[in-house]
């Protein structure tokens, strides 16, 4: 399936209101490099920003949560915010991307859903480490509790064995690019709207946000614990999703977007 015959199916499953894990189904998607190859692809203009996703190979063969979470509609509602709040020259469309993919390195920042399920062979660690030494910036997001945040930390090492993993401080730059942003706030999943307003995850009871820094003191990675500023992209028009949740994430995505590309 490829070009117009592509695009108009993508179209076709949107339209029809599928959840996450039935685009999954429908598009085939595995969790792994090979949805690259099933995914319908836009062109891109080279002088515009361009929201990428990373396609990472899972740990959980067919488990829900994955790359792919979130994915197409967040994506789409995150790049409609940044063209209606900024003046970022934004492609129209989101562009995921496998770490093997040369063309990774033409895009100076890449977003990742799930991490905690994120698997890393030596090559790809290679890989992301050569895009992060490059000036790459790396957003994390959509991961709870202490088993999760054990794989990412694991899978991290790899990338960057010395990297200290640390809190970013409220005061940081990150936090006030264009918003002012004075608190931490856990973002719930959607399931907050059905399980009596409960916002946290597993034993992710407080969120966090964290960084790495490069040994010049660039802010390289930032990784959102404990918390689903995706769901909030996704969900931001649905009436049931409380609209501090979904303000929240898009006044953290901006600041992370300007403080990437001017940092």
């Amino acid at each position: 399936m490829k070009g117009t015959a592509a695009a108009a199916f993508l179209v076709t499953v949107l339209a029809a209101g599928l959840l996450p894990a039935q685009i999954q189904d429908v598009l085939g998607l595995q969790g792994n490099y090979d949805d690259a190859k099933k995914i319908p692809r836009e062109p891109q203009s080279t002088n515009q920003f361009v929201f990428a996703r990373l396609i990472y190979n899972g740990r959980i063969p067919r488990y829900i949560k994955n790359w792919y979470t979130d994915y197409p509609e967040g994506d789409q509602h995150l790049i409609w915010a940044l063209n209606r709040l900024t003046h970022l020259n934004v492609a129209e469309h989101e562009h995921p991307i496998a770490i093997t993919d040369p063309e990774l390195f033409r895009y100076p920042f890449v977003y990742t859903s799930e991490p905690g399920q994120m698997l890393l062979t030596p090559e790809d660690a290679k890989i992301m480490r050569e895009y992060l030494d490059r000036g790459g910036f790396w957003m994390l997001d959509d991961f709870w509790g202490s088993f999760e945040w054990g794989n990412l930390v694991a899978e991290m090492k790899k990338v960057v064995p010395d990297a200290e993993i640390r809190d970013i401080p409220i005061s940081h730059p990150l936090f006030h690019q264009f918003y002012d942003v004075d608190r931490l706030k856990q973002v719930p999943s959607l399931a907050y709207t059905i399980n009596g307003g409960i916002t946290y995850e597993q034993d992710g009871f407080y969120p966090e946000c964290k960084g790495i820094w490069d040994e010049n003191g660039r802010l390289m990675v930032v990784i959102n614990h404990n918390t689903d500023l995706g769901d909030a992209y996704e969900h931001m028009d649905l009436p049931q999703y409380p609209y501090e949740f979904s303000s929240y994430s898009y006044r953290i995505a901006v600041n992370t977007f300007m403080y990437a590309l001017s940092h």
